[in-house]
C-alpha cells in the first residue's frame, strides 16, 4: 500500500516536473524572441547619425558600444549568484528600457537630448543597452541548464536562441504596424517590448527552481517528440515571418501580417499541457539521463554511473582509449580537451589552448556576421537599395533563425551520425568567406540579398551552437562565466572590423553639409555613394573568416577524439540497457 501511494506521488511529482520544464523553455523562447535588439541598429542608424551629426566613423563606435556591453556580460553570472533569476531577468529589462528611451529622446524631433547629451554619454547608454541584451542571455542559458538533462540540453538551449534570430523581424512589423516611415519607433519598441516580454514570462521563470531535480528526469521517445512538435512550430514561424515579413506596403497588412506572427508565438503554449497528458502512464523516467545539480564540480554531461569517477580517473581512462599515433601530429594533440563537460574555471580556460583556437573561430567567423548586419544600413545606402533595407534586415533575420535552427541537427541525427559539434561548426563557417568574396567581385541587388543570406546562416549557426560546445567542452556549470568570456570578441571584433569598414566608406565619400532644424546649426557629414564605399571592406572581411574557417577546423581535429570517446560510451549504455 505504501509503496503504491509512493509511486502515485512520484509519478504526481514527475507530471508536475513535465508541465514546468516545458512552460520554462516556452518563457525562455518568447524572450529571446523579444530581446534581441541589437539586430535592428541598422534600421535607425543613419537617423541617429544624421541627428548627433557625426561621421561614420564615430556612428561605428557606436554600434561598438552595444557590444561592448557584451564585454561585462560576465557579471550576470556573478548576478545570478546572489540574486534569484526573476530579479535579473527584471534588472536586465530595467537596464534596457532606460537605455533605449534615453536613445529615442535623441531622435525625437521636439527633445533637446541631441543637443545636450555629449557623445561620450551616448557612448555609454549603447554600452549599457548591450549589456541588458548579455544579460537576458544569460537567465536564458541558464534556465534551459537548469531545466533540461544532458541529453536534451543541447536542444533547448538551440531552440531558445534560435527565436533570438527572429527579432529583427518582429520588430520590422511592430515597425510597420506602428509607423513605417519612422526609424524612432524601433527605438521605443527597444525600450518597451523587452519588459513586456520578461513581465509575460516571470511566472514561468518563477517555476525554476535550482534544486528540483522531478523536471529533470527524462524520458527518452516522449522527448524527442515534444522538441520535434516545438521544432516544427519554429519552423513554420520562420517561413512565415520570410513569407509576409517583408512584402507588407501598408500599416493594416503589417498589422494582419503582426497578428499572425504573434499568434505562432504564442502556439507553442498549448505543448506543456499536452505534453503533460501525454506523459501520464508512460515508463518511469530514464534515470541515466538525469543531471546532478547538487555539485558543482561534477560535469553534468557524464552518465549517472560516471559521476563517481574523478575527473582524473576519466581522463585515464580517455588517454587508453586514445589511438596511438594520431595523424594529426603531436601539435594538434598537445594540450586538448580529453574529456566533454569537465568544468573549467576561468583560469584554467584562459590557459587552454582549445579555448583560445575556439575564440579565434568565433572572433573571425560569427562576429563578421554581426558587424556586417550592423552596417547594413549604410550598405543598402551606398548601393542606392534604401528601399530594400526592409527586406535585406528580414531576410538577415530569418536566415539567421534557420541557421540557428539547423546547430540542432546534430542532436537529432546523432544516432545516425557521429559527428564532432565542433566539426559541424567548421561546416557552418564555410558559406561566409564565399558571400563575402562573392559581394567583393559582383555589385548587384541579388548578390547582395543572397550574399545576406548566406552571412545570415552561417552566423545564426554559429550563435547557436556555441553555447552547447561551451557547456560541452568547459563545462555546463560554469556556462554563466566561461559563455561571457568568450563573447568579449564580439565587442573586439566589432571595433577593428567596423573601423575597417568605417575607413573604406570615409575614404571613398564626399562632404556634405547638413542643417539642425532645432539648433540652425550646419554639421559636416561624409556621405558615400556606389560599390567602391564597402568593395574593399568585403575583401578583407573575407580574408578573416578564411582565417575563422582554419581556427575551427583545427579545434575539431583536436576535439574530435574527445567526442568519440563520449559517443561510444553513450552506445555502450544503450546497448546495455537494450541487453537488460
Amino acid at each position: 500500500m505504501d509503496s503504491s501511494f509512493g509511486r502515485r506521488s512520484s509519478s504526481h511529482g514527475g507530471v508536475d516536473g513535465e508541465w514546468r520544464r516545458w512552460a520554462v523553455l516556452v518563457a525562455t523562447v518568447w524572450v529571446q524572441a523579444l530581446t534581441g535588439t541589437n539586430f535592428d541598429f541598422s534600421a535607425y542608424s543613419s537617423a541617429l547619425k544624421a541627428s548627433m551629426g557625426v561621421s561614420q566613423q564615430s556612428l561605428n563606435y557606436l554600434a561598438t558600444a552595444s557590444d561592448l556591453g557584451k564585454a561585462f556580460g560576465w557579471s550576470s553570472g556573478l548576478a545570478l549568484l546572489y540574486m534569484p533569476l526573476p530579479a535579473v531577468l527584471l534588472l536586465s529589462a530595467a537596464l534596457g528600457l532606460a537605455s533605449y528611451a534615453l536613445q529615442y529622446g535623441i531622435l525625437l524631433p521636439s527633445s533637446t537630448l541631441a543637443a545636450t547629451l555629449p557623445y561620450p554619454a551616448v557612448f555609454l547608454i549603447c554600452l549599457a543597452a548591450g549589456c541588458s541584451i548579455c544579460w537576458f542571455n544569460t537567465v536564458c542559458f541558464v534556465v534551459c541548464i537548469r531545466s533540461f538533462s544532458a541529453a536534451n540540453r543541447p536542444l533547448a538551449l538551440s531552440l531558445s536562441i534560435s527565436f533570438n534570430g527572429l527579432s529583427a523581424a518582429f520588430y520590422t512589423l511592430f515597425a510597420n504596424a506602428l509607423s513605417p516611415y519612422s526609424p524612432s519607433v524601433y527605438l521605443l519598441l527597444n525600450a518597451t517590448l523587452p519588459l513586456a516580454a520578461s513581465i509575460i514570462a516571470l511566472p514561468a521563470i518563477l517555476l525554476c527552481h535550482p534544486h528540483d531535480h522531478s523536471s529533470l528526469h527524462t524520458l527518452p521517445k516522449h522527448d524527442r517528440r515534444v522538441f520535434l512538435c516545438f521544432y516544427t512550430i519554429a519552423f513554420v514561424t520562420g517561413i512565415y515571418l520570410v513569407t509576409f515579413g517583408s512584402v507588407t506596403t501598408t500599416s493594416s497588412a503589417a498589422r494582419a501580417v503582426l497578428m499572425g506572427a504573434m499568434a505562432l508565438l504564442t502556439l507553442p503554449l498549448i505543448i506543456p499541457a499536452a505534453s503533460s497528458c501525454s506523459s501520464v502512464g508512460t515508463h518511469d523516467p530514464d534515470t541515466e539521463l538525469t543531471l546532478n545539480h547538487n555539485d558543482p564540480q561534477k560535469p553534468l554531461l557524464l552518465n549517472h554511473d560516471d559521476h563517481t569517477e574523478t575527473n582524473g580517473s576519466m581522463a585515464h581512462k580517455t588517454v587508453e582509449w586514445q589511438p596511438k599515433g594520431c595523424c594529426c601530429g603531436t601539435i594538434l594533440d598537445k594540450g586538448c580537451v580529453l574529456v566533454l563537460g569537465e568544468e573549467h574555471s576561468a583560469k584554467k580556460l584562459i590557459r587552454c589552448v582549445d579555448f583560445w583556437l575556439y575564440y579565434t573561430a568565433y572572433f573571425c567567423g560569427a562576429t563578421v556576421g554581426l558587424v556586417y548586419s550592423n552596417n547594413l544600413g549604410q550598405i543598402a545606402q551606398s548601393l542606392q537599395c534604401q528601399p530594400q533595407l526592409t527586406m535585406l534586415l528580414a531576410v538577415y533575420s530569418s536566415c539567421s533563425f534557420f541557421g540557428r535552427l539547423l546547430s540542432a541537427l546534430p542532436d537529432f541525427l546523432h544516432r545516425r551520425v557521429s559527428f564532432a559539434r565542433t566539426g559541424w561548426l567548421a561546416v557552418a563557417l564555410v558559406p561566409m568567406p564565399v558571400a563575402f568574396f562573392l559581394m567583393w567581385k559582383l555589385h548587384d541587388v541579388n548578390t547582395l540579398i543572397a550574399g545576406t543570406a548566406l552571412i545570415g546562416l552561417s552566423s545564426g549557426f554559429i550563435f547557436a551552437a556555441a553555447v552547447s560546445v561551451t557547456s560541452e567542452l568547459f563545462g555546463p556549470n560554469s556556462i554563466g562565466v566561461n559563455h561571457n568570456i568568450l563573447i568579449t570578441n564580439i565587442p573586439l571584433g566589432s571595433l577593428l572590423y567596423g573601423q575597417i569598414a568605417a575607413l573604406v566608406y570615409d575614404a571613398n565619400g564626399r562632404k556634405s553639409t547638413v542643417l539642425d532644424n532645432l539648433t540652425g546649426t550646419v554639421d559636416t557629414t561624409i556621405v558615400c555613394m556606389g560599390a567602391k564605399c564597402y568593395s574593399n571592406t568585403f575583401f578583407v572581411w573575407g580574408c578573416i573568416t578564411v582565417l575563422g574557417l582554419a581556427s575551427s577546423t583545427a579545434l575539431f581535429l583536436r576535439t574530435r577524439q574527445a567526442y568519440a570517446t563520449a559517443a561510444g560510451q553513450s552506445s555502450c549504455k544503450h546497448h546495455s540497457q537494450v541487453l537488460s
